[in-house]
């Protein structure tokens, strides 16, 4: 699990998700080696290691508040039911957890400046889905698995859905035209969180869920037009550089220059005149 070089989910992207992002492309004419593809791929190097770390020790040190917290006959009632009945509340359960944490990340400015890292993102792809900060990530995580572990499910349930939601995640980022009909509207899918990354007036804070569409419609927070967006990112200046992108949530924002601000610089123009 913690792997200094992560193979398997460069293998799950290069080998699986590049392909098809050129067999059957959701925007055409997108470059291999587009703009930020090393950042990004530090991302999925680094980012994924140093969020592994932070979540051991996190998970760690609330698995004991919860042990003594959490009365046992919980945990023994859980995973008394069927594995397939779990897996499905695990995934339910950790997207309602995911949402949350996600639409507080869109609401709070100082969350919000982690993860405009990853709303920086220009060009959508699954390789880019990986660039996330990792205290981003370790929040989100925290919010989804928690309840889960607290609960008590079974080991094999909480992998299986953690199984699902890797694909899931680099599929509803992917640059891969794939329909889901009707069940759109239930699952999420590539149209989906692409409307969540648009930089379009209607698009902003829409679209949180992770897994299961279903639950911005029950929010009022579901935007699917059928067309697909055209413009991404953010008018954010997040800076391109990896380790910059890092250090950025720790930076004072640039203000806007205010009146006085104005007039002096005015005033130094037409004395250098």
């Amino acid at each position: 699990m913690f792997e200094i070089i992560d193979l398997k989910a460069i293998l799950i992207v290069f080998m699986i998700f590049v392909p098809l992002e050129h067999l059957v492309p959701l925007h055409e004419g997108r470059r291999y080696l587009r703009r930020a593809f090393v950042t990004d791929l530090l991302h999925l190097l680094v980012t994924g290691l140093l969020f592994k770390i932070g979540f051991l020790i996190f998970v760690g040190a609330c698995m004991m508040a919860i042990d003594s917290a959490v009365p046992s006959i919980i945990g023994e009632t859980v995973r008394a039911q069927p594995i397939w009945l779990q897996t499905i509340e695990v995934i339910v359960i950790s997207d309602v957890g995911f949402y949350v944490a996600h639409r507080t990340l869109h609401s709070v400015p100082f969350l919000w400046r982690f993860h405009a890292i990853h709303h920086s993102i220009e060009e959508l792809d699954a390789l880019a889905a990986h660039r996330v900060h990792p205290l981003d990530q370790l929040f989100v995580k925290a919010t989804s698995l928690l309840p889960i572990y607290a609960l008590g499910f079974s080991v094999w349930p909480i992998i299986i859905a953690g199984l699902i939601y890797q694909w899931q995640a680099l599929l509803i980022h992917s640059n891969i035209r794939i329909g889901f009909g009707p069940f759109k509207w239930v699952v999420a899918s590539p149209l989906f969180h692409h409307w969540h990354h648009a930089n379009e007036p209607a698009a902003i804070d829409k679209n949180f869920a992770g897994q299961l569409s279903i639950i911005d419609a029950i929010f009022g927070t579901m935007y699917m037009p059928e067309a697909m967006p055209t413009k991404y990112g953010t008018d954010e200046p997040v800076p391109d550089a990896y380790f910059r992108q890092l250090a950025y949530p720790f930076t004072r924002p640039k203000r806007p220059p205010i009146a006085s601000d104005l007039q002096m610089a005015e005033l130094n123009h037409d004395q250098s005149n």
